[in-house]
């Protein structure tokens, strides 16, 4: 290519590179214009009305303009590892910030006029610090490739959160008041997905072995389990009901019930054998032939080929597979509240019920923040799979 193409191509980089910062940032901008950063409402069941975010930028809080400003002038620089750790440290700055004004604002005699105001976040909020988290997340990328760290944009706030910066918020308040409730919930939805995956592991992984030994049944077994992906959860766990109820009623001793743990389980399992039975069938065909022929050659026998062999490679696919699964299983936990399996489900909907909207964001935060935790701690189990060094 001629010197002058290279040079062209060498101006051109820095415009490309940086567009996805450039559509995020316009789109912090636009949700801090034009929705509310917070609202305010005499009681908890009342909506309000909304605060924005130029009224609460008063005093000292006009310094969160500074890493936004950065994040601004970031978009004109060329690609380099010190602009994206800037970039990510301006956006760690920026959302840990916004999570102080709401704070502050929550417990300010200027937003609260009376004892029983309920402060909730805006939508702006909302949308403001998932457009701020992917910035810093798109930057902390570019800066270790390969690495997942978005999640360290979250200690600011998290501190704020557990130094008690954040308790005059509504969702807080909501926290406080039915502390015992949420601790319980949220063991009872952890034992539904810990059940439901240990399940599904004990039936998936000799289906995911007999599917790679038998190709023939393979395509019989992945159109059964295609065929319930198709059911709706909520209608999966409705048909599992009459069924239950009747096996509980001839046979008490089994202590089936047709309502509650037994049918949401038993539907969560089979929603996550498709995904791990087809992750270990992925897994041991990706195994080659000739590392076979090798091992055969080597006088290991059947049992010693799958364990010190198939098995490790196939690990990363199965790992990834039970990620998925068990990211999918944290979020049908919820629905499965509605058949009185409780969970962090039953919160939602309680606060569905009474339109609370605090009540809501109790039980939805939890859940995504689980997944969350859940999907980085198996990328990086993955990630030390396949780069031990």
């Amino acid at each position: 290519m001629p010197a002058s193409g290279i040079a062209r191509d060498r101006r051109r980089a820095p415009i490309l590179q940086r567009r996805v910062l450039a559509v995020l940032l316009v789109g912090v901008l636009l949700a801090a214009w034009l929705l509310p950063f917070l609202r305010v409402a005499p009681n908890r069941l009342l909506s309000g009305q909304g605060v924005s975010l130029d009224v609460l930028l008063r005093g000292g809080w006009w310094l969160l303009l500074v890493p936004l400003l950065w994040l601004v002038f970031a978009v004109c620089l060329s690609p380099d590892r010190k602009v994206d750790a800037l970039t990510a440290l301006a956006a760690a700055s920026l959302l840990t910030g916004l999570v102080a004004l709401a704070g502050a604002a929550a417990v300010s005699e200027t937003v609260t006029t009376t004892s029983l105001a309920r402060v909730s976040l805006g939508g702006g909020f909302w949308l403001m610090g998932l457009l701020i988290w992917a910035i810093g997340a798109d930057a902390l990328q570019r800066w270790q490739p390969g690495r997942r760290l978005g999640l360290l944009l979250l200690i600011g706030p998290g501190l704020l959160l557990a130094g008690g910066a954040l308790d005059g918020l509504s969702l807080l308040k909501e926290f406080a008041n039915r502390q015992d409730v949420f601790v319980d919930a949220l063991l009872r939805h952890l034992q539904l997905v810990g059940l439901s995956l240990s399940a599904a592991l004990a039936i998936g992984l000799p289906l995911g072995w007999v599917a790679t030994r038998w190709p023939r049944l393979a395509r019989t077994l992945f159109a059964g389990l295609n065929l319930i992906q198709t059911v709706p959860s909520i209608a999966l766990f409705g048909l599992l009901i009459s069924p239950l109820a009747w096996l509980g009623q001839n046979w008490p001793a089994s202590g089936v019930q047709g309502i509650g743990v037994w049918p949401a389980t038993i539907a969560l399992v089979l929603y996550a054998l498709l995904p791990i039975v087809h992750g270990v069938n992925a897994g041991m065909q990706q195994t080659r032939a000739a590392v076979l022929e090798a091992a055969t050659a080597m006088g290991m026998s059947s049992r010693q080929r799958f364990w010190q062999i198939e098995l490790p490679l196939a690990l990363p696919v199965l790992l990834s597979a039970i990620r998925l699964t068990t990211v999918q299983l944290i979020g049908l936990a919820v629905v499965a509240a509605l058949i009185g399996a409780g969970g962090l489900g039953a919160i939602v909907f309680q606060g569905l019920a009474s339109s609370a909207l605090d009540l809501v964001l109790l039980g939805v935060v939890p859940v995504v923040a689980l997944a969350l935790l859940v999907d980085a701690a198996f990328a990086w189990l993955v990630e030390r799979l396949e780069h031990p060094g």
